[in-house]
Parts: structure tokens; sequence; C-alpha cells
């Protein structure tokens, strides 16, 4: 008799130990959470470097790095408009040390890629929008000698299929926003598809195409330079970082509103501490001066939009994209 209490006692130890061993890794997951990071973060970049993801997410990095301590490594990986570098992010641990910046160009990819092995919505999680960047129409001057917008606008009038706009890709930012031009100006242009904004920048500087419908973010310094000329900028107000360019209001398209944001996801899985504290620790990134300086120079904004409200801005930028789409006919090429 005297045994049994002995055994109750040791079967409840049993038992609470088995429970405690079964909740440890809940446990630590939450505890290496509240220290996120507690190790380098690597952050996939969905395109080449030169391009306009690029030009955000290296400033980000290098203030990461400041704020934390630890290292943002940046992975470039382009190809297929985006979607490859999407694909490899959405296949990575969901621990938090693999982030993912997309943008615009992923809002307009369910409706271009038929057959992608990822979903945005259901395989990553949202957790801030860092940047936006309105689309600018800029020129190879030589190559399209011409003064103003409307004097270049009758340039491709009396030359229908014959000049030609670059991408980043088809079912990019740039492809749609040229779909979007044609549409409302009634053009005829020819679009040349590049594995990314950084290669067909380039190839604009150095005039192998006529046109290019870019980001700001990644035009800025070679507009400055005068590498390329702006005739035209997205939406209803002029960009502070090139004043003297017409937005699209004043030229006749009121409503020609297109802009490329950029925003940092993670996989699915990753713990809802950690989560929390990427996104303050993103936004103390971009909201710093050294940032801010970068930001303006590229004529962008912070919208600061996180968690539940990015997810429903992602929502609303499918749908919309997926009515150019339609309304154009833009297919891979």
């Amino acid at each position: 008799m005297s045994r049994l209490p002995n055994r109750r006692h040791a079967l409840a130890a049993t038992v609470g130990a088995c429970a405690a061993w079964s909740a440890w890794p809940l446990a630590a997951r939450a505890a290496a959470s509240s220290a996120w990071p507690a190790k380098p973060v690597t952050l996939v970049v969905p395109f080449p470097a030169g391009g306009g993801t690029d030009a955000f997410a290296r400033p980000l990095a290098a203030q990461f790095s400041k704020v934390t301590g630890k290292t943002l490594v940046v992975d470039n990986r382009g190809g297929a408009g985006g979607t490859l570098g999407a694909s490899v992010a959405a296949k990575a641990p969901g621990d938090g040390y693999t982030l993912f910046m997309g943008g615009a160009h992923h809002m307009i990819a369910p409706s271009m890629y038929p057959r992608l092995d990822y979903d945005i919505e259901k395989d990553f999680v949202p957790l801030i929008q860092v940047a936006s960047v309105p689309q600018v129409l800029v020129v190879n001057s030589k190559r399209a000698d011409t003064g103003s917008y409307q004097a270049f606008l009758e340039l491709i009038r009396k030359n229908p299929g014959k000049l030609n706009y670059a991408s980043a890709g088809a079912g990019s930012v740039h492809h749609l926003a040229g779909e979007l031009f044609k549409i409302q100006t009634g053009a005829d242009v020819i679009h040349v598809p590049y594995r990314g904004a950084g290669p067909a920048l380039q190839d604009l500087i150095a005039g192998n195409v006529d046109m290019n419908f870019d980001g700001l973010g990644s035009s800025a310094g070679h507009i400055a330079g005068g590498r390329i000329k702006a005739l035209m900028v997205a939406g209803n107000q002029r960009n502070p970082a090139i004043p003297d360019v017409p937005s699209a209001a004043e030229v006749g398209l009121p409503d020609y509103k297109v802009s490329t944001w950029y925003g940092i996801w993670a996989p699915k899985g990753m713990p809802a501490e950690a989560q929390q504290a990427a996104i303050d620790i993103l936004r103390q990134c971009v909201q710093g001066e050294e940032a801010q300086a970068v930001w303006r120079k590229q004529g962008a904004s912070f919208p600061n939009v996180t968690g539940p409200q990015f997810a429903q801005l992602i929502r609303e930028e499918i749908k919309r994209w997926a009515q150019v789409v339609k309304a154009s006919g833009a297919k891979l090429e």
C-alpha cells in the first residue's frame, strides 16, 4: 500500500516530463522568435542586380546590419518575370531566416503564369510594404530624338510597329505599364522582354531599344546623368526627384496610374513573434535618415503598410492587374 503513492507520483512526474518535452520545441521557437534575428537572414531578390528591386534591397540590407548587428544577405535570383525567385523563396524553411522582397510584379504573375508552383497569398506571410515609386516613360535620346512627350507620341503614331519598349520580363509591371499605355493611347509599339529591370535599362542606355516604362527608383540616377530622357511620370502629380518631367495627367492620360511597389514577405510558417519583430525592425530601417535619403533620391515613398492591411492590398492588386491583362491580351512571349 505504501508504494502506491510513490507510483502515482512517479506516473505524474513521467506525464509531466513528457508534456514538458513535447512542449519544448514550441517554447524554444517562441524564445528564438522574441530574439529575432539571432543569426544572418537571407533576402531573396527575384531580379538581377542593378534593377529597381535591388536599388531598395541593398540600402535596406545596409541599415538592417546597423540596426540589428546581423547581416541581411541579398540573394539575387532573377528569371521568369520575378517568379523564379518567388518559387525559391516559397520553398525555403518558414523559420524566419529567409525573407522575400517582391512587389507589384508578383500581383500580375497569377494572371500571366497559369502554372506557378507557388501561391503568393497562401505560401507567404506578408510583412511590410517598404517602398512605392511611380513608373516613368524613359527613352533613348539617340534612337528617339524628341523633346517632349507629345512629340514622341507623334513619332510612334507615324511609325506603327517600328518602335519598341523594354521590360523586366513578361508579366512584369514594366510590361503591363506598356500594355496599359497602348490601350490608353492606341500606340503600336513592340514589347521586348528581358531577364530583369537592370538588363533592360542597360540595353536602353546602350541604344538597343527605344523606350522603357521603368520604375523611377532604378531610372532616377540615369535620368539625372543624362544617359536617358524622361518624358512622363505616371499619376496626377509630378515627382520631386524629377520635377521638370510632366505627370501623365498633364499630358492627357489622367487614368495612367502605375507604380512599382516593393514589399517583404516571409515563407509560410514564420512564428508570429518573429513576424512582429521583423516588421518593427524593417520599419525602423526604412524610416532611418540614411534610407530615407535614398528613397527621396529615387522618388520613392514609404507606404508603411503591414500585416493584414498589406494582405488586403495584395488581394486588390491581383484583381486589378488581372483586369489589365484581360483587356490588353498580354501574354508570355
